[in-house]
């Protein structure tokens, strides 16, 4: 089954979106990318998603896992 996750992503008119992946909406629209950070974090967490951040190049800089992760760290 593939993981649901939520991409913080340049929009080409200016600013930040939160997306779901595979969605072609945004969930969120915001000036800078922290706020989009925050915003899309809180979203992920809720809904267990994987969370990424791409940077203006698109490439993904860095990931967050919120839920199932299926291969959990050992403690």
């Amino acid at each position: 089954m593939a993981r649901q996750t939520h991409h913080v992503v340049h929009d080409p008119n200016g600013g930040w979106n939160v997306k779901r992946g595979g969605a072609q909406r945004a969930s969120g629209h915001y000036a800078t990318k922290e706020e989009a950070i925050k915003a899309g974090r809180i979203i992920s967490q809720n809904q267990g998603t994987e969370f990424l951040i791409h940077g203006l190049n698109g490439r993904i800089q860095s990931s967050d896992s919120h839920g199932n992760d299926p291969y959990p760290p050992k403690g």
